[in-house]
């Protein structure tokens, strides 16, 4: 069971939704916790579901839901922010509930924000003194995108994106993407390349440079660095938290003997 919990009736007819969820790189996580909090965007609700690690995340001491929905009426804006990685069991039904958030609110184009290995990580796992020579500074700031609708292609283009022409996407971006594709709606996975050895708030940065192209916004990022570092910091404790716990669960359910319904 999954279930959507609004606190603000705002209406989002005509927005563009942002989702990063926790990935290869934590790119997402790290561009887009930036972005709502320089866009000043206002909570709108959360996702709810006993599947979900028992975690509630907190902030300016406040306790929160850690899947989160943020919107800026002033950018026309909605942003879907989760502070751990969604169960494989239930990527199917959360890129469900979001499509239909989706098509409920009448959104008309969706942007995923994450990272994918780059050439460089394979050359250092053939040649472990490489990974200094493929360090993020010095890889070319190339984002890559898959998009819904062939006639999106020249749009990218024109923001200085690669589209990817041939190949294979997964997770809730994947899902979101196929469904959006079905409904005419403009979807667009902004791909990063990262070494995935390596989490450095400069890859979230090369993502936010090519969203300001996309959208039209100037978020500023020089601070990005500093901000980032504490987002990664943050989201690889409640990774490590929800791992310890689901841990803890599974051992207490084991000491507990055979369930009657097992």
């Amino acid at each position: 069971m999954l279930d959507i919990k609004v606190i603000s009736q705002k209406k989002l007819d005509g927005y563009t939704l942002i989702e990063g969820f926790p990935g290869v790189g934590l790119v997402g996580s790290m561009a887009l916790s930036y972005i709502i909090e320089k866009l000043g965007m206002e909570y709108y609700g959360y996702f709810d579901s006993q599947a979900f690690p028992p975690l509630v995340s907190i902030h300016n001491s406040i306790p929160m839901h850690p899947v989160r929905i943020y919107f800026s009426s002033k950018y026309k804006l909605v942003a879907i922010f989760a502070e751990f990685a969604v169960p494989t069991e239930m990527t199917y039904i959360m890129a469900k509930k979001i499509s239909d958030f989706i098509k409920e609110n009448k959104i008309k184009e969706v942007v995923s924000i994450g990272g994918m290995p780059s050439p460089a990580e394979t050359a250092a796992l053939e040649d472990p003194d490489s990974k200094l020579q493929n360090s993020p500074e010095n890889q070319p700031e190339t984002v890559y995108a898959v998009v819904s609708s062939p006639e999106m292609v020249p749009e990218m283009k024109k923001a200085g994106i690669n589209v990817i022409s041939e190949g294979v996407a997964t997770g809730i971006s994947a899902l979101l993407m196929i469904n959006s594709a079905s409904e005419n709606i403009h979807d667009t996975n902004l791909l990063v390349q990262v070494d995935q050895r390596i989490v450095d708030p400069k890859y979230a940065e090369i993502a936010i440079k090519a969203i300001n192209k996309m959208l039209d916004l100037k978020i500023d990022i020089t601070e990005l660095d500093k901000e980032a570092k504490i987002i990664e910091a943050k989201v690889r404790d409640i990774i490590k938290k929800n791992k310890a716990s689901h841990e803890s669960l599974k051992a207490a359910n084991e000491d507990a003997g055979p369930s009657m319904y097992a």
